[in-house]
């Protein structure tokens, strides 16, 4: 053999050394992953394939490893799923729905532990995906779930339907990186305990482009969303929370550290409570807690409230930011003794508050009211529409006073007209760079006041915004 021809042989070896390795790795990366399938025509004696399916999700859930993923076809599954093992980074175990198909777990005929559990229930499992199943009828005891997180990581619920549940729709406890994304939540805590979406001690969490609605009795427990207890580095965002015999969206650190929790873009309407709730029911500190870019309207208190809500008089708070929200028609005027109104604070352990850039129109005792001293307190560059002259209510500083002319508040379009006050003139100091809609921060030669950017009427973005309110 020449040397030459010796030398080229050599380098394209060498070249498709990286190949072959690929090649191996998929090979191996396969051969660890695995389809299989979920029908009540089949049967757990069948090797899980379309032609020849597993009849149960219990099946599934004790053979399925890392990166395997069970599909199951239409129909109603009287049974749980509890994932036996655990999937590994990048290598999610997955159940899912088929294409088209509508898959009910229902719990009708299941009696669930009388202690925290439920239909589906995930505990010290990492890297599980739960998608688009129809979860109903979790009971019969008050700490009952539909789906039940515990000690679990990188976990994703997602496009669920969970109906008729005693306690939670979805409940997450002591766990990291969670993702509870495009589930629809109804009839949750009915009449059980916790609340419609709950996430508790957890780090790390994403609860958004959720629908929550039309909750149980609300006897001893029903909030719409609630991050409590410990929770920390969330987002909560996207949801649209209404019609709950509770409050919609609650953030409460009960008696621990409880911090760095975004809520935005959300709608929250027809609680018969407040909107949005920031408390600390058994003195666990509050902080780092930011409230942008929602739309409040129509709930029976107040748009938001910052107060202790429990036991301990004066919790401590730190770092609180309520920045462009729409704040609308909030309160009870049908009652002996009305109430309710935009904002409301008395908490006076409290150290750093914004209250900026926000609209408060037409609620009912008051639009901003501060009934305690805050250290650390700015309102400013808000738009007041309604004064009431309510005792301790204020106005702040910078503040517009005039109607937001709303395109079309009536039917739920919070966008602003043209011939707004709150355009321009809202304050650059912490504003977000977006809008409700995720229009960029400022269009005009301003900052907008209220959730919503003013980009010209002929441009306006109203993204089903009238099908909200139905």
């Amino acid at each position: 053999m020449s040397s030459c021809y010796h030398f080229m042989l050599i380098s394209c070896c060498r070249l498709l050394l990286p190949v072959f390795s690929l090649i191996m790795f998929l090979g191996a990366e396969s051969a660890f992953s695995a389809s299989y399938y979920v029908a009540l025509s089949g049967s757990d004696t069948n090797p899980g394939t379309p032609s020849s399916p597993w009849k149960t999700i219990t099946k599934a859930a004790n053979t399925l490893i890392a990166g395997d993923a069970a599909y199951i076809a239409s129909g109603t599954y009287p049974e749980r799923l509890i994932p036996q093992n655990s999937g590994s980074n990048g290598q999610y175990i997955t159940y899912t729905a088929q294409t088209g198909a509508d898959v009910v777990i229902d719990g009708a005929t299941v009696t669930l532990p009388p202690y925290d559990s439920g239909l589906v229930q995930i505990e010290n499992k990492n890297y599980i995906k739960i998608s688009g199943l129809q979860v109903h009828n979790a009971g019969p005891n008050p700490n009952n779930s539909g789906i039940y997180l515990d000690y679990s990581n990188n976990i994703i619920i997602e496009n669920n339907t969970i109906y008729n549940t005693v306690s939670s729709g979805i409940g997450v406890w002591s766990s990291t990186n969670i993702v509870i994304d495009g589930n629809e939540v109804e009839l949750a805590c009915n009449d059980g305990e916790q609340e419609c979406i709950t996430v508790a001690g957890t780090n790390g969490f994403e609860i958004k482009n959720n629908h929550v609605h039309h909750n149980g009795p609300g006897t001893i427990g029903g909030e719409g969303i609630d991050a409590k207890d410990g929770s920390s580095n969330g987002k909560i965002f996207g949801n649209r929370v209404h019609d709950l015999n509770r409050l919609g969206i609650y953030i409460e650190a009960w008696d621990k550290h409880t911090h760095n929790i975004e809520i935005y873009q959300n709608r929250v309407y027809n609680c018969l409570n407040d909107g949005i709730t920031l408390a600390s029911e058994m003195g666990g500190l509050l902080e780092n807690i930011s409230v942008v870019n929602n739309i409040v309207t129509d709930n029976l208190n107040n748009g938001i409230s910052i107060t202790p809500n429990g036991e301990v008089a004066q919790p401590p708070m730190r770092n609180l930011s309520v920045i462009n929200n729409t704040f609308y028609n909030n309160g009870d005027g049908s009652v002996a003794e009305p109430w309710g109104g935009g904002i409301m604070v008395d908490n006076p352990n409290i150290n750093t508050l914004v209250i900026r850039n926000n609209i408060f129109g037409q609620n009912l005792l008051f639009q901003i009211l501060i009934e305690v001293p805050v250290n650390g307190l700015s309102v400013d560059h808000n738009l007041i529409n309604g004064f009431r002259g309510y005792l301790n209510e204020i106005r702040g500083s910078s503040f517009v006073e005039g109607n937001p002319f709303f395109l079309n508040a009536a039917n739920g379009d919070f966008h602003l007209g043209s011939n707004s006050p709150g355009i321009d003139n809202g304050s650059p100091l912490s504003a977000p760079n977006d809008d409700f809609d995720s229009v960029k921060r400022p269009q005009g030669t301003g900052y907008d006041i209220g959730a919503f950017e003013y980009i010209g009427q002929s441009g306006q973005i109203i993204p089903g915004v009238l099908m909200l309110l139905l």
